[in-house]
């Protein structure tokens, strides 16, 4: 039990250090800040980013970030960099430097050839009075009190400063690229996310089966169209309109209400005006249709033409739901 108590009392010892650190960032942003995202913005090239130890591995998330929100960027190790992949930078590019102390020996020889070769440099750095810090064009303060580390050793508080500044830029970028969610499914078009993002209804229902039936058409018939298309539904229909609704639920009803239902047709149990959507829509919208309403299958139109069907399953199976 005291170990359970020691656990959790550093854990949020831990995260309400860290919250504070972040929270002291507001204040650490300044001109410098606007410049960089600016020359970023207008850049020509690509956004390079570099560091070494923890500070590179925080890299590697930021290039993520940037390059998912619109902005292409590269990670560079600093230590392989002085070992011949200086050759990644060109031109027009403009080089991000992380490091906490700013005075790594792989920094220190790393800055001068970047400055030589005449690329602007943006610093992310603990030590703005740092090597790293008076020979970049802009720096972003990333100064933490202190690590969460009780030894005050292992970068923690640091590294999520650093990750908290690469968020403000790619946001920052992001806002004034005017990034829309259609950019952002282009660039994560696999998964749930990209899913939500760019598929539509007509992407599911044209795979699906079609069940239609008639007013008139007799009961057993209905049951059979139900049946065989396996959606547990069919679309009641007058020259390719769609005028009702009848789903398993309706059938089952049927069976506790009437004896003899030899002689009823689709008109006296479907529903009618049901729920529809149009087959342009995104899946996602026909998701939250069907949890408004408690439905489990929406019918599709085209042109105010009956086009399909989507049912519950089909959004679960691509992980809508």
């Amino acid at each position: 039990m005291s170990n359970t108590h020691s656990i959790i009392s550093t854990a949020k010892q831990t995260i309400e250090l860290e919250s504070k650190a972040i929270l002291n960032l507001s204040s650490l942003v300044n001109d410098d800040f606007a410049d960089a995202v600016n020359l970023m913005y207008n850049a020509k090239g690509r956004i390079i980013i570099t560091g070494i130890g923890k500070s590179a591995i925080i890299a590697t998330k930021i290039v993520a970030t940037l390059n998912s929100t619109g902005t292409p960027s590269i990670f560079m190790h600093a230590a392989d960099a002085i070992h011949g992949d200086l050759g990644l930078i060109l031109q027009d590019d403009v080089v991000i430097c992380i490091s906490k102390s700013g005075n790594t020996p792989e920094i220190k020889v790393l800055v001068p050839l970047i400055k030589n070769a005449g690329n602007k440099m943006i610093a992310i750095t603990g030590n703005k009075d740092s090597f790293l810090g008076l020979q970049a064009d802009f720096v972003l303060n990333a100064y933490v009190e202190k690590e969460a580390c009780p030894n005050n050793l292992a970068p923690t508080t640091s590294t999520t400063a650093q990750l908290v500044l690469g968020d403000a830029l790619a946001v920052c970028l992001l806002e004034l690229r005017g990034f829309s969610s259609k950019d952002f499914a282009k660039y994560h078009p696999g998964g749930a996310l990209g899913k939500k993002l760019y598929l539509r209804v007509h992407d599911i229902s044209s795979i699906n089966q079609k069940p239609k039936v008639s007013l008139n058409t007799g009961i057993k018939q209905v049951i059979v169209e139900i049946t065989e298309k396996m959606l547990g539904v069919t679309a009641v229909v007058e020259e390719d309109k769609i005028i009702g609704i009848i789903t398993d639920g309706d059938l089952r009803r049927m069976l506790t209400k009437v004896d003899d239902f030899s002689k009823l047709t689709a008109k006296d149990i479907m529903s009618e005006n049901p729920k529809r959507i149009d087959v342009n829509a995104m899946a996602v919208e026909a998701m939250d249709v069907m949890e408004t309403y408690g439905i489990s299958q929406i019918l599709v139109e085209d042109n105010g033409k009956f086009a399909g069907v989507v049912h519950v399953h089909d959004l679960i199976r691509e992980g809508i739901i």
